[in-house]
């Protein structure tokens, strides 16, 4: 572990060896080490023989200095100076997390049912109806949006999903059918963006005796379009259009608190003061953790108040100047890395979120106008902390109730 002052920068490698040794697999091999490749490519094999550690990377080999594998090897080991000169060197612990198989395997198989009966139709029914002087009578609007969730929830086209809404109905969870049209009206409508953040918010909120510790990260969702890009690596020098969404996260049920910033090229910055608010409504926030780059920013400065002060990673190229709070961040990470890591390592949890709504409910949006497509990626963050409850009910046995302590949500211009 380097030991330099504030004045010193960052070494590049160690910076990045530190990045290796927590997010990748280290594996002991007869007298060596196999590091994976950062860039996921094939792994390399580090020796640490006395003083001359040796790699077979090319970085290694042809400059005959520490490249980051070999800082990755270091930092993984905890060496122990003993009095009589000796040296123990004992591996670190990975953490990692025990799954409750029996509760996993019964939220499984019980979550459609779940979904649809007990925590959606709850979540809907807070939803106020707005009112209507004449015309045409309109579609409850509770039923609308429990329909366009349920859409994005099943991944189906519209069309499709009116033969399982129709069940739903037949239980008792809708009053009415809308049609597909009124449906994709309805997340075409710039109306619904609020009453879906509302609803997230509050489906987040039976779990505000749990969580504490909350990491904010941001990820993209592709959409079908494309712009002239001369950075891409696509042969048609076309990219994708990606649609950014930041969040803030529960570290121990990664349940979304907050959602705002939706749009491309987006920054992460400006977006966590109302993370950070949003989340204090409902949430005691007793710390918080950051990806890189946040040393150009005083946001965090602004937010220590609220608990605990917050953990952000630092870039090779900080050299510990700026506001108080981060050569204290500075201190403690090039002097604590141990400590530092461990804090830090729950930001990870908020990759762990964006990996399950992704996953589940797919990495892209079917919807084509931006307002669509902004309420779509909404939809499936609300089906995520829907299937997070689910999944907290049989392992945390916990009894959500919503709209007990907050406002149905609610707003005048959305009709169907």
């Amino acid at each position: 572990m380097s030991t330099t002052n504030s004045s010193t920068c960052v070494n590049p490698r160690e910076h990045r060896g530190v990045q290796i040794a927590e997010r990748l697999t280290l594996q002991r091999r007869g007298e060596g080490w196999v590091v994976p490749s950062q860039s996921g490519k094939g792994s390399y094999v580090v020796r640490l023989d006395g003083d001359a550690p040796r790699c077979t990377c090319p970085d290694n080999e042809m400059r005959r200095i520490k490249c980051k594998h070999i800082h990755a090897v270091e930092i993984s080991l905890r060496r122990e100076e003993r009095p009589d000169g000796t040296t123990v060197v004992t591996a670190t612990k990975r953490i990692t997390y025990k799954q409750d198989w029996p509760a996993y395997n019964a939220a499984q198989t019980g979550e459609v049912e779940q979904f649809a009966a007990d925590l959606l139709r709850g979540l809907c029914a807070g939803i106020v109806q707005p009112p209507q002087s004449r015309g045409r009578p309109r579609l409850p609007l509770a039923d609308v949006v429990f329909s366009a969730v349920y859409k994005v929830y099943g991944g189906a086209s519209g069309r499709r999903t009116i033969g399982t809404l129709k069940g739903c109905q037949a239980a008792g969870y809708l009053a009415r059918v809308p049609h597909y049209n009124s449906t994709h009206n309805c997340l075409e409508n710039p109306a619904l963006t609020p009453i879906l953040k509302t609803l997230i918010e509050e489906s987040a909120s039976p779990l505000r005796a749990i969580e504490t510790d909350f990491a904010v990260d941001a990820s993209g969702f592709g959409t079908s379009r494309f712009v002239r890009s001369t950075t891409t690596c696509r042969g048609d020098g076309r990219e994708r259009v990606k649609l950014k969404c930041h969040l803030m996260v529960g570290v121990k049920t990664n349940v979304v608190t907050s959602d705002r910033g939706h749009g491309r090229h987006r920054p992460r910055l400006p977006y966590l003061p109302q993370l950070v608010e949003t989340t204090a409504a409902r949430f005691r926030v007793g710390g918080g953790c950051g990806r890189q780059g946040l040393h150009r920013q005083r946001q965090p400065c602004r937010h220590r108040g609220r608990g605990r002060d917050p953990v952000h990673s630092l870039q090779e190229q900080h050299d510990g100047e700026g506001p108080d709070l981060w050569r204290r961040l500075f201190h403690f990470y090039m002097f604590r890395r141990d400590r530092f890591l461990t804090h830090y390592h729950k930001r990870s949890n908020a990759e762990t979120a964006f990996s399950m709504i992704k996953g589940k409910f797919g990495d892209s949006v079917r919807a084509k106008t931006p307002t669509a497509q902004v309420n779509e990626v909404l939809a499936k963050v609300l089906c995520h902390n829907v299937c997070v409850l689910i999944q907290s009910i049989c392992e945390l046995g916990i009894e959500p109730t919503f709209w007990a302590e907050t406002a149905p949500a609610q707003e005048g211009g959305l009709s169907a």
